[in-house]
């Protein structure tokens, strides 16, 4: 702007006119000394080296490499390192991603590098020059070798190539954007990360993990059950005489037919309710074992976090379901899957 230009023409002026008053002044002045003169003259010469040659701030330093962004957010996911891991993702993905419940951040971590437990990052430079990340753990490492990077304006795509003993090498790309002049990952493969919306399904497949293994834990039950009846001629009071038996052997107390937390009712965020009952189901048995049978349920300690619906079995093998609230299935619920053969 002109305006501007003026404004700089005056205060270079007045910065020379400075320096030449203060270089008559000092000529003037007889100084026995021209440290002395030396030292009255920097402010001027400072003044005038302000107006032509700016310090440069840190946002105008050079970003990483896209390479060196992808590197360092595999070596995160290596040491499973959640907070280093998050700075690899955009904003929005790294909002979401702290939001996480902590076994889900390591698990989304775990499917970077291929590995179940954390390990030890190792970085290194191929004979091409291109970077290889090594994770090594006890059981087992992987190493993950960098191809040639293409470059799309604010893009960048890192093609990346795993090696697996046995098995063919396994080729991804991972895609970077420059944000705030900073490389950060924003996709897998064909798979764009939005942990938002990943976040939900991964909470959906969770609670479908766990109501499956609610469900394989009634069967477990079931199967003990009638081992113990054939074992000691009548159903078990309470599931605890189904637990772990002591170092001298079982017995009708301690039959070692399932793990403690299945004897106590509690197991992967479900609670077991087990009783006797007559055929007719109307009272509680009080004939021999022929006449008697029994029910179990199951329903989610924590409704909505450990589990959505109920489950009820019998003797019979058929399991019934339903989302209850949290409440206890019954055996007029709808059938769930098919009977157990």
């Amino acid at each position: 702007m002109p305006g501007s230009h003026a404004k700089i023409d005056v205060h270079a002026k007045s910065s020379r006119n400075f320096a030449r008053s203060e270089i008559v002044s000092l000529r003037r002045e007889r100084f026995p000394s021209r440290r002395l003169a030396i030292h009255k003259l920097a402010p001027a010469i400072l003044a005038l080296a302000g107006l032509f040659f700016p310090v440069l701030a840190p946002a105008q330093q050079q970003a990483a490499s896209p390479e060196a962004a992808l590197s360092e957010a595999l070596s995160a996911a290596c040491k499973q390192d959640a907070a280093t891991f998050a700075d690899s993702l955009t904003s929005d993905n790294a909002a979401a991603y702290r939001a996480l419940p902590g076994p889900q951040r390591t698990a989304f971590m775990k499917r970077f590098v291929l590995l179940e437990d954390p390990g030890r990052a190792l970085l290194s430079t191929s004979t091409a020059g291109r970077s290889i990340v090594r994770c090594e753990t006890p059981g087992f490492s992987t190493e993950m070798r960098f191809g040639a990077t293409r470059l799309r304006e604010n893009l960048a795509f890192v093609p990346m190539e795993i090696p697996l003993p046995g098995e063919s090498a396994r080729s991804i790309t991972f895609g970077l954007v420059r944000e705030a002049g900073s490389w950060k990952l924003i996709s897998v493969g064909l798979i764009l990360l939005d942990i938002p919306s990943m976040a939900t399904q991964w909470e959906q497949a969770d609670m479908d993990a766990r109501e499956d293994k609610a469900i394989a834990n009634l069967r477990a039950v079931t199967a003990a059950l009638e081992t113990y009846r054939r074992a000691y001629g009548d159903w078990p009071e309470t599931l605890s005489l189904l637990g772990p038996a002591p170092a001298n052997g079982v017995s009708p107390e301690a039959a070692g037919l399932v793990d403690a937390e299945l004897a106590a009712g509690k197991k992967d965020g479900y609670s077991i309710r087990y009783r006797i009952v007559a055929v007719s189901g109307n009272r509680p048995a009080e004939a021999s074992n022929q006449e008697e049978t029994f029910e179990l349920a199951a329903s989610p300690t924590e409704y909505g976090i450990t589990g959505r619906r109920s489950f009820f079995l019998d003797s019979s093998g058929i399991l019934r379901g339903a989302d209850k609230q949290g409440g206890v299935a019954t055996s007029s619920d709808p059938r769930v899957g098919r009977p157990e053969q």
